[in-house]
């Protein structure tokens, strides 16, 4: 009897268990599938493909490293050669005749120099891009922040050369009253852009450092989200949006006082203020508009697509590419064009052994005007011209 019971007992706990194993494989009332079916034994030859469509995946840009290997350093070597020579001409004319006479000499002395250290960082870049940071932690600092007090500084100064035009334009007799402290107010000025800058750079000092990524040495910005936006705005108000205002208003003023006066170089100084507003309009718009494209894109992560981040990045590369050509046409547009400075540089070119004395002559003393008679160019004005920018 006893076995019996034992062998009742022994049935019942088979069957239980049976049917519990039976419950394990059945598909539960959602819908969800079991513990079983989502298990794959890593020992069966039957084991069910993985799907990995929902799985996000790095977003390789082989491709557009290759692209910037390839043309960063190209037009990073062009613009620092012709920038080079146009500034250093620039700097070395002022420096070798001392001739700071007017508020514009002071501030196109300093442009020329912010972007003579500007473009001395351009082959640090250069250098990065082929290959990778090999420079040290200090240089990463000290480049970054250069870049960013040069650049600044710049966009400052081509500011303050409009305001000048305006008053020595629109307000010429404030100006003529004025002259004797212009010059003295133009260097407090340029010191004040140069140390504004200065702190503006600071952020550039702090987060700026050598990061590793997929074994590659980089120098880069290391910060949060809050400060990201901080700097970026900071850049894009005082590096664009600032000087874009106050220089379309006064080259603005400007051009309808000219189009009132009587002078037969009015149209040639128009056509130079609007070559100098169209210029910088090319140059910096593009960079400022995808930088603020990207700037909202990483600080709300809504470029999720791979072509898209790709197209992204080769757009903020081609564009400030092309913001950085405009340190090689400063000379062209604001000191090259005056008499007065033409007619230095001839001469120490002269000194130099560039130009024949035969040459300087033919250059320096004659120039149609607008009724086709040629006439010197001495008589005019201390300053870089009076109506020519």
């Amino acid at each position: 009897m006893t076995a019996s019971r034992g062998a009742v007992l022994h049935t019942l706990c088979i069957l239980v268990l049976m049917s519990q194993l039976g419950s394990c494989t059945e598909v539960a009332p959602s819908g969800v599938p079991s513990s079983t079916a989502d298990y794959t034994d890593p020992w069966s030859d039957n084991s069910e493909t993985v799907d990995y469509s929902d799985f996000v995946q790095q977003c390789q840009k082989e491709d557009v490293r290759s692209f910037r290997r390839t043309f960063l350093p190209a037009v990073y070597t062009l613009v620092c050669l012709l920038g080079l020579l146009g500034n250093g001409l620039v700097v070395l004319t002022y420096l070798y005749y001392k001739r700071l006479r007017t508020m514009t000499d002071v501030y196109l002395l300093n442009l020329a120099l912010a972007d003579l250290l500007f473009l001395l960082t351009l082959p640090f870049w250069a250098v990065s891009v082929v290959r990778q940071w090999l420079f040290g932690r200090a240089m990463c600092k000290a480049v970054h922040g250069l870049y960013r007090l040069s650049f600044i500084s710049g966009m400052l100064l081509l500011m303050c050369i409009s305001i000048d035009r305006y008053f020595s334009i629109v307000r010429a007799a404030s100006a003529h009253r004025l002259r004797s402290r212009a010059v003295y107010c133009s260097k407090l000025v340029s010191v004040g852009v140069w140390l504004f800058s200065a702190v503006f750079s600071v952020p550039e000092l702090i987060y700026s450092d050598e990061q590793t990524v997929e074994d590659t040495v980089r120098c880069r910005m290391n910060q949060d989200n809050t400060t990201f936006i901080y700097t970026t705005s900071l850049q894009l108000s005082f590096g664009f949006l600032l000087p874009l205002l106050v220089m379309t208003f006064c080259y603005c003023v400007v051009v309808r006082t000219l189009l009132l006066a009587r002078n037969f170089e009015k149209n040639k100084a128009i056509k130079v203020i609007i070559a100098v507003v169209l210029v910088f309009l090319l140059f910096q718009l593009p960079y400022n508009s995808v930088l603020l494209i990207d700037t909202i894109a990483d600080v709300n992560a809504t470029v999720t697509d791979c072509a898209l981040s790709k197209r992204m990045t080769m757009a903020l590369d081609i564009s400030k590419s092309l913001a950085y050509v405009r340190c090689c046409l400063n000379p062209f547009l604001y000191a090259f064009i005056g008499v007065k400075f033409r007619n230095d540089l001839l001469k120490l070119l002269k000194e130099l052994g560039c130009v024949s004395s035969e040459k300087l002559l033919k250059l320096a003393t004659m120039r149609p005007t607008a009724s086709g008679v040629r006439t010197t160019v001495v008589t005019d004005t201390d300053s870089t011209t009076t109506y020519s920018p």
